[in-house]
């Protein structure tokens, strides 16, 4: 199986696994490392070691960054140079979460969990408008007449 992390600024890998377990349970060997101010000098030791303990229970790592040269992409980014079995996509939102992680199986590999986070990922930004029939005003018969109405 292929192991995944989870990271970016803020409360942003928290809150998005959060919202990922509400919808598809908990998952195994996945791991919010979040980005945060107070802890921004260990985060690169912590995420290190994340991927680490990850590939010594896994196949593979796949890391899930927040937003394109930020800090965590670009710390991801170094640390993967260090292996042949860890991948980085960024951009991510909750429909590739979504995705990639239903099509994790013992037997998927690295490679076919990327393509998949990167045409999900895609596939889950759009733009929809709600098109609203008109508002149609009662018609009043010609009878009606509210001369002769009120106290």
């Amino acid at each position: 199986m292929i192991g995944c992390i989870l990271t970016g600024h803020g409360t942003f890998a928290n809150g998005l696994t959060d919202a990922l377990s509400m919808i598809a349970g908990d998952q195994d060997y996945f791991i919010p490392v979040p980005f945060i101010e107070a802890g921004a000098a260990s985060y690169p030791e912590t995420l290190a070691s994340t991927i680490s303990d990850l590939l010594d229970q896994t196949d593979g790592v796949l890391i899930f960054c927040d937003l394109l040269g930020g800090t965590p992409f670009n710390q991801a980014m170094m640390l993967s140079q260090n292996y042949n079995n860890v991948e980085v996509v960024t951009g991510t939102n909750l429909p590739m979460l979504l995705e990639t992680l239903s099509l994790r199986l013992a037997s998927t590999t690295l490679t076919d969990l990327l393509q998949t986070a990167l045409e999900s990922g895609v596939a889950g930004v759009s733009h929809k408008t709600l098109e609203l029939p008109a508002v149609v005003e009662p018609a009043l018969d010609d009878d009606s007449s509210f001369e002769n109405d009120g106290i």
